[in-house]
């Protein structure tokens, strides 16, 4: 399998990176602005410099890959939609997304309701983009994880229509679960699967 990592230089992708170098013998592709940061490629990556705004550039990056994997920052609406477009144009079928918990005001009272989407409008973007993956027509997971942090690597999950069950999760059990997905160990194909913490 050949997977194009979207953020492999933030925090999560990093952790998925390592992950799935360490677990799978997938291909992996790099597309990032800062791509010339990854100096440690092993055989089996490629790192492309590109914006993902840029649909021409992704469009030809895309080609020969089978599935997407993104985490990013920034103008998320603009960024996913230009990327939806690309995989479309390209022939790629699937995609994991990295989204946020509070996006459907699916945090309950004990956790913090502030957390939610109505108390906070910077959640709107990651709402929206989650959206436009889920209305895309790609066979698609989106993974909305809690603050994370460097903590147990425990995790539960919920699906979307359920409560989120707890505040925090680490980096690594967010890697695991994207893994987990890829392979299909856990059934993520069309849902939007919250991740916590076990409290």
């Amino acid at each position: 399998m050949k997977i194009m990592m979207i953020g492999t230089t933030g925090t999560v992708g990093g952790e998925v990176r390592r992950t799935l170098l360490e677990r799978t013998d997938y291909e992996l592709v790099h597309y990032s602005r800062h791509a010339n940061q990854l100096n440690d490629l092993q055989r089996r990556e490629t790192a492309i410099t590109g914006d993902i705004t840029d649909q021409a550039s992704l469009t030809a990056a895309l080609r020969g890959v089978d599935l997407v994997f993104a985490s990013l920052a920034g103008d998320l609406p603009k960024m996913i939609t230009t990327l939806v477009k690309s995989m479309r144009l390209a022939g790629v079928g699937r995609i994991i997304f990295i989204s946020s918990m509070g996006i459907y005001n699916e945090i309950p009272a004990e956790i913090g309701l502030n957390g939610n989407l109505v108390y906070n409008s910077g959640l709107s973007k990651y709402r929206i983009s989650a959206d436009i993956v889920e209305n895309s027509g790609l066979t698609y997971t989106v993974i909305r994880p809690g603050w994370f942090d460097r903590g147990s690597g425990e995790y539960e999950i919920t699906r979307k229509g359920m409560p989120f069950a707890g505040h925090n999760v680490s980096v690594a059990a967010i890697a695991d679960l994207v893994e987990k997905v890829i392979n299909q160990e856990i059934d993520g194909t069309n849902q939007s699967l919250g991740i916590n913490r076990p409290e």
